[in-house]
């Protein structure tokens, strides 16, 4: 899962939903969505490589969620045949490489601008839904994505000929494809006969995506000593933690206990009011980044980013109405 609060399909609202708990849940998870960015991005800066902590990631997340799942409903550890397939491709281009290519983005470009690019997604799935499910597209789709290729113009700064490191815009548009990739798969698994609930579902994606990294870079080699020092999450503070803390609430309250929330949350909120709430990420990114990181947009990367969020808002709409 990448840093992005989504609505997750197929959870069924409570017999007596509470919006206000619901929206409390969902912006707590947003919060701790935003400021994991800025956690991965201070052990990025040590110098440790991506795919290394991607793998720590999603492994960290996997373990955790396999002991809940064995706990509270042992059943859903069994596979069936059919669902191989789909959970390698879940897990493979939807967890791991939207992870991967987040943290790739993360090594050159600011935590907002990075997460503002990933946060085209909803605008992509939109148009799968448009040209390769060939469903009805209403005019809203084409004015989100001009508002969005427009403020990717404007945040990347073309003009400039890319005042922002092109490698890093380049890895940020491929997370938001991994990331479409994600939410296609999982809302396809989610209508299928007998589907799985969401918890098992995002389980077996991080147990493929560890099986992924174990087999292309295996733990033995695992650079066990790039963890041993200390990094700055709040630099502007001048404060300093153990890179194995950090990397621990990357995986226990940046995965692990944020996925939980939105779970929680989409008992009390509707598919279109979460999409809604969920755009408060990339605000609370920047500021958590511009407060710890001493990271700031310009006025231009700031309507850019407006523009963005304006384009996934119409997205989310046209495609949750549809």
């Amino acid at each position: 899962m990448s840093d992005v609060a989504e609505p997750i399909p197929g959870i069924p609202l409570a017999k007596s939903p509470h919006p206000l708990a619901g929206y409390a849940l969902y912006l707590t998870a947003s919060l701790l969505f935003a400021f994991n960015g800025t956690v991965a991005k201070s052990i990025l800066l040590t110098g440790i490589d991506p795919a290394r902590l991607s793998q720590l990631r999603v492994t960290g997340a996997f373990l955790v969620l396999f002991v809940f799942v064995a706990v509270s409903r042992p059943r859903a550890l069994r596979l069936k045949k059919a669902e191989i397939p789909v959970l390698l491709a879940y897990g493979i281009l939807g967890v791991a490489m939207t992870q991967y290519l987040y943290f790739v983005a993360l090594t050159y470009l600011p935590v907002s601008v990075a997460l503002l690019i990933e946060f085209t997604a909803p605008v992509m799935i939109a148009l799968w839904f448009r040209f390769a499910w060939k469903e009805p597209t209403k005019r809203t789709v084409w004015i989100a994505l001009g508002m969005a290729l427009t403020g990717l113009a404007l945040v990347a700064q073309v003009w400039l000929g890319f005042a922002v490191n092109a490698a890093g815009v380049i890895a940020a548009l491929g997370a938001a494809i991994a990331l479409s990739t994600f939410y296609l798969l999982g809302d396809k698994q989610m209508r299928v006969e007998n589907p799985r609930d969401p918890v098992s579902l995002t389980m077996w994606g991080f147990a493929t995506a560890s099986l992924l990294w174990a087999v292309t870079q295996p733990w033995w080699s695992f650079p066990w000593n790039a963890l041993s020092g200390d990094t700055e999450p709040l630099s502007s503070a001048n404060v300093s933690v153990p890179l194995w803390l950090a990397a621990s609430w990357m995986i226990v309250f940046g995965t692990v206990i944020t996925f939980s929330l939105v779970l929680a949350s989409m008992k009390h909120l509707r598919a279109s009011q979460a999409s809604t709430v969920g755009l408060t990420e990339p605000l609370f990114a920047t500021l958590i980044a511009w407060a710890l990181l001493n990271e700031a947009l310009t006025i231009i990367q700031v309507v850019g980013g407006v523009l963005i969020l304006m384009g996934v808002y119409l997205a989310e709409r046209a495609r949750l109405n549809t």
